[in-house]
């Protein structure tokens, strides 16, 4: 459930940067960086999506989003795996997760 992110992979002119263009903007008209090893401590889809990808590559130096354009600095050459996190930033309910009962929702809600 949720709707996937669309995205394209661009290329940069500078080594080990990769850029992703997303059909739909993250930030809003504000810049966010994020270097390796900051504590990220906000819960917009930023900062969110900032976590997933430092959590799931060891490779990744720094990350910049700017509206709907994400840049990754990598450390190393490995870049796997980024489009999917990417791509499912809003996908809430994957294969094997238990989706909740209307009575769970509610019962959240109250």
């Amino acid at each position: 459930m949720g709707q996937p992110v669309t995205l394209i992979r661009t290329s940069s002119p500078w080594p080990g940067t990769v850029r992703f263009e997303l059909n739909r903007s993250l930030t809003g008209m504000g810049h966010v960086r994020y270097e390796a090893g900051d504590e990220i401590t906000a819960t917009d889809p930023a900062a969110n999506l900032a976590s997933r990808i430092f959590e799931s590559s060891t490779s990744v130096s720094s990350i910049h989003i700017y509206s709907s354009m994400v840049t990754v600095q990598f450390s190393e050459t490995d870049t796997g795996g980024i489009e999917q996190i990417i791509g499912g930033l809003y996908t809430y309910y994957l294969p094997g997760v238990e989706i909740p009962s209307d009575e769970e929702l509610i019962a959240m809600v109250e």
